[in-house]
């Protein structure tokens, strides 16, 4: 089978061509649920400001989840982007069975764990009572879109590690048409439908992955990329493969859930500060997921064409590829913190939420849009280091960043009680804290014998 000659290549070239072939893609794939976000939240605002920053808190925790299935995701990918390098196109089959397996796993965890510990801690860190209660009440509905969610994010790696990157706007496209349809429906109570107000945006963002999950799985089949790599054909677990996986994804997976716990202990913090302050930072998150889109695309790309190229033995291109892929991306990020500056006002007056909003929000978007372009190459250099195979470096990047977010959020915000602008500059600390071990770590080629 890998020696087919009717199948296109897997392996890559350095090019921007190539680059934007990849990333452009997943740029749009990833941009059309955060689309989806945005509007969620924009129904939450018209609910009501409590049912916005409810919406802030909830959305960060299952976040922490979400990102085991995203280090899962890129750990896989990194492999399966290795083995399309090599042209051992007969294992990449086998490792996407595998991830599937763990990410049922790691969704009976997620689930176990939002049922009989989630609640206590709620109730230990949120000073408003009817608002723990509120938090923990969605999460019990919401937690079950996970396994869906992580299956889901399997394709991910698969597609993006094979360079079919042009498959995943179907099953994001499906995915937000069912999810603003639905929150219109439930939240609301439109078409005949219970209103059912925030519990509304949790069923309905279940049903939206159930069917972006089916969906893509049906490209898959009829693309006839399950037969290609013989997917579904054999789910008997291989202990050596899921150990491999494991070593490759579980340190990546614990540098994504200590980044999205801090942004929830972040969150913690605005709480005690007020629900409008928690409001403006829930809107901030959600124009940082959404802005940020072509960053991430071009941070997922570099996770592959560098695992790519270093099954093909080309160390010796891994870091002009860094540098090209940096480039693009800043250059779109630029654009994007433009264009966020100068229309300010016109993006935070969708959520409706009044001048006071806008006062507060205006100064925490220009520092938020300094981050954006911090992120679009501190994410470049860190995902370069996850395709070279040393997940273990990521991780420990992380953690000496998470530390000083940490420190500086805690300072600001609760200890010196800053204005909320002061507050998020720990953004801006954050990416610097990332981008520099990363780039010296890629520069010492210490990387270059690394096997997976």
């Amino acid at each position: 089978m890998s020696g087919s000659n009717s199948n296109p290549s897997l392996q890559v070239t350095v090019s921007s061509k190539q680059i934007l072939a990849i990333s452009l893609p997943i740029a749009l794939a990833i941009m059309v649920p955060q689309v989806n976000f945005v509007i969620n939240n924009i129904f939450l605002g018209a609910l009501s400001s409590e049912a916005l920053a409810i919406g802030g808190i909830t959305g960060v925790f299952y976040l922490i989840f979400g990102v085991m299935g995203q280090g899962l995701n890129n750990g896989l990918q990194a492999l399966i982007s290795r083995r399309a390098g090599e042209n051992r196109v007969d294992e990449i089959g086998v490792l996407f069975n595998q991830g599937v397996i763990i990410s049922i796993l790691l969704s009976v965890i997620a689930i176990a764990f939002t049922y009989f510990i989630a609640p206590s801690i709620f109730h230990s860190v949120l000073h408003d009572t009817q608002r723990a209660n509120s938090v923990i009440e969605f999460l019990k509905i919401r937690i079950w879109g996970i396994p869906f969610l992580f299956i889901y994010q399997m394709r991910n790696a698969l597609l993006v590690g094979t360079n079919q990157s042009n498959f995943l706007i179907i099953g994001t496209a499906t995915e937000a048409a069912f999810n603003i349809f639905f929150d219109y429906c439930f939240i609301f109570g439109h078409f005949g439908f219970t209103a059912m107000g925030l519990n509304g945006a949790a069923y309905a963002s279940i049903i939206s992955e159930v069917m972006g999950l089916f969906v893509i799985y049906l490209v898959i089949h009829y693309q006839k990329i399950g037969a290609r790599f013989e997917l579904f054909k054999n789910f008997e677990i291989k202990w050596d493969y899921i150990k491999l996986i494991l070593v490759q994804s579980s340190p990546i997976m614990m540098q994504y859930m200590i980044s999205i716990i801090s942004w929830e202990i972040f969150y913690i913090l605005i709480e005690h500060r007020g629900e409008q302050t928690l409001a403006v930072s829930n809107s901030m998150r959600n124009i940082f997921g959404f802005f940020g889109s072509f960053t991430w695309a071009f941070a997922a790309t570099s996770n592959t064409m560098v695992s790519n190229i270093i099954g093909q033995n080309m160390q010796d291109k891994v870091i002009p590829l860094i540098n090209k892929i940096a480039k693009w991306s800043f250059g779109f990020a630029f654009c994007v913190c433009i264009i966020l500056n100068v229309f300010a006002h016109q993006f935070l007056s969708i959520y409706g939420q009044g001048e006071g909003f806008m006062q507060e929000g205006i100064p925490v978007l220009r520092v938020a849009s300094i981050a954006l372009l911090l992120m679009s190459i501190a994410t470049i250099w860190l995902n370069g280091v996850t395709g070279t195979g040393q997940s273990k470096i990521n991780l420990a990047i992380e953690f000496v960043a998470i530390i000083i977010y940490l420190i500086y959020a805690y300072l600001t915000i609760e200890y010196y009680q800053f204005p909320i602008t002061i507050g998020w500059m720990c953004e801006i600390i954050y990416w610097l804290t990332l981008l520099i071990p990363s780039y010296l770590y890629i520069k010492s080629y210490r990387w270059k014998d690394k096997k997976i």
